[in-house]
């Protein structure tokens, strides 16, 4: 229905248009000049105070109002360039549409994008990859980031290396080294040439295993963690299609959580959140 109302609009407003394009004059005095484009900005800067208060959020309700705010942004451009055409302020006003306006606008629309699909690298586990999970060492240094090397004990700290070359971590500005956040799709031993499947398949075993100890675990504690233990079970029908798109959209939920709070601080704590999803049993 709302698709419907949408073609409909846009068929109307067509001889609309062309209505007003044979019938407006070309010069109309008004009252209200100030008032009108005073309050345009200040909507404009109410907008962009909302957008930064929900985008420091991680909220979606800031992917709406950046688009808003960059359409806003064109609209001004355009009247501006527009109204001040036969004025000496025409040049003023281009250079502040094409340097200033326009790309705040694509700015905008860029952030929205990266808030609504996420940011986060996705690519594959790799051999390299494996190689390096599998020495607890190097999940203890990505544990005990953001530090310096020096801030290390020093069988950690050699290891940074090897996590900055397979892109796990990255070195600031400050000199501190920090992870860098990824998300890694589990890969299929048989994506592998011959002699590495075995390995793949027991690497994919081993943490499975980690993964039924860990929920047996949380199992027989559920009673200590109160407010921090949360569970949700459902059996939905859907097609593959549909199970793609819901994994999709918990991955965009997970990752805009991730970034919400990124330091640790006493009102935090490590959450093990996990998403499994297979067929029924019958």
């Amino acid at each position: 229905m709302v698709l419907v109302f949408l073609a409909a609009a846009a068929v109307c407003l067509v001889p609309w248009t062309g209505y007003l394009a044979g019938t407006l004059p070309q010069r109309y005095e008004t009252a209200q000049w100030r008032a009108a484009w005073v309050g345009f900005d200040v909507a404009l800067a109410c907008c962009f105070a909302a957008a930064a208060w929900l985008g420091l959020r991680r909220r979606r309700a800031a992917v709406p109002l950046l688009a808003a705010t960059a359409a806003l942004l064109c609209c001004d451009a355009w009247f501006d360039v527009l109204l001040d055409w036969t004025s000496p302020d025409r040049w003023t006003s281009i250079a502040l549409a094409g340097f200033a306006e326009l790309p705040i606008a694509v700015f905008l629309l860029v952030v929205a994008r990266r808030l609504l699909t996420g940011s986060l690298r996705r690519r594959s586990l790799t051999m390299r990859d494996i190689e390096l999970f599998g020495d607890p060492r190097y999940g203890e240094v990505l544990r005990r980031l953001p530090a310096t090397a020096d801030e290390l004990p020093p069988d950690l700290a050699e290891r940074l290396g090897a996590l900055a070359a397979a892109g796990h971590v990255r070195r600031r500005r400050d000199g501190r080294w920090s992870a860098l956040p990824q998300y890694l799709r589990e890969p299929e031993p048989d994506d592998f040439p011959g002699p590495q499947r075995a390995r793949v398949a027991e690497f994919l075993d081993r943490k499975y295993r980690r993964e039924l100890e860990l929920l047996s675990w949380a199992a027989a504690h559920r009673d200590e963690f109160g407010p921090w233990g949360k569970a949700e079970r459902a059996s939905v029908v859907l097609t593959e299609s549909d199970l793609r798109k819901f994994e999709a959209e918990y991955l965009d939920l997970l990752l805009r959580y991730c970034r919400l709070r990124r330091p640790a601080d006493p009102a935090t704590r490590e959450v093990a959140v996990r998403f499994y999803a297979f067929p029924a049993r019958t």
